[in-house]
Parts: structure tokens; C-alpha cells; sequence
């Protein structure tokens, strides 16, 4: 698979695709997706903290079904088309389970990273200026 050609929105499906088994039956989290010049780096779900009463970690309650895991994927490849001009970055999707219900929600939140240094600093070897300082009159 080369990820140079492959659309961001693929690359989305793929993640989700390879995080269903850790999201079914997730009460609530965060997918957390880094991208690089358009490509995903790294990917993974931060899961909310486990509650435990008195020291107990009880029974755990029912979490995302795969139909609603697939909303969600779905829901995440769509959000691409509001990427706009940045290739650097995170795409945050939080989500959660209403207790008790089928009912999910979630919420999408881009963040753009950019390297002011890459862009107008350029490293010179000390003997390129030593060089160039000798020649000036």
C-alpha cells in the first residue's frame, strides 16, 4: 500500500478499519490521527479512565456496537472534506456512549502544526561561514 497516493479519506477508513475491535464496546474516547505531508503517522484511541467505587473496578457497562462503530467511521472519512489547505497536524474524534441507550455522540477537532523555523532558517556549516566572511571586503 502506498500512502503518497492513497487520499486522505482512505487513509481515515483504513484507521478506523484497523481500530473497530478496540472501539467496540468503548464507552468514550478519543481517536487521536497525526498527519504528516497528507499522510497519517501515527494513530490510536486514548480511552476515558476506567471508574472503579471503593477500590472495585465493577462490571463494564455495553459500549459502541459495531453498527455504531461504523457510523462512526463513516462520520470521520466525511469530516476530511473540512480539511482545508494544511498538511501538518492532528485530527482529534471524541466520542461517547450514552448509558443505558443506544444514543452515541461525537465531535471532530482539527489542529494545523507548522515549523516557522523550516521555512526561513537554513543551516550553514560553520566553515561555509568562515568562507564566506573571509571573502567579504
Amino acid at each position: 500500500m502506498n500512502l503518497d497516493t492513497m487520499p486522505l479519506s482512505r487513509q481515515v477508513d483504513f484507521v478506523f478499519k484497523q481500530l473497530e475491535e478496540e472501539l467496540l464496546h468503548s464507552l468514550a474516547g478519543t481517536v487521536i490521527i497525526q498527519i504528516r505531508n497528507n499522510i497519517v503517522g501515527k494513530y490510536g484511541v486514548r480511552h476515558n479512565p476506567i471508574e472503579s467505587k471503593n477500590g472495585e473496578i465493577g462490571e463494564a457497562e455495553q459500549g459502541m456496537t459495531r453498527e455504531q462503530v461504523q457510523a462512526f467511521r463513516k462520520m470521520a472519512v466525511d469530516s476530511i472534506r473540512l480539511k482545508r489547505s494544511w498538511t501538518h497536524g492532528e485530527i482529534l474524534y471524541d466520542f461517547s456512549v450514552r448509558s443505558g441507550t443506544s444514543t452515541w455522540s461525537a465531535s471532530i477537532s482539527f489542529e494545523s502544526n507548522y515549523n516557522l523555523a523550516a521555512g526561513m532558517f537554513r543551516y550553514t556549516p560553520k566553515h561555509a561561514q568562515h568562507a564566506a566572511l573571509r571573502e567579504t571586503p
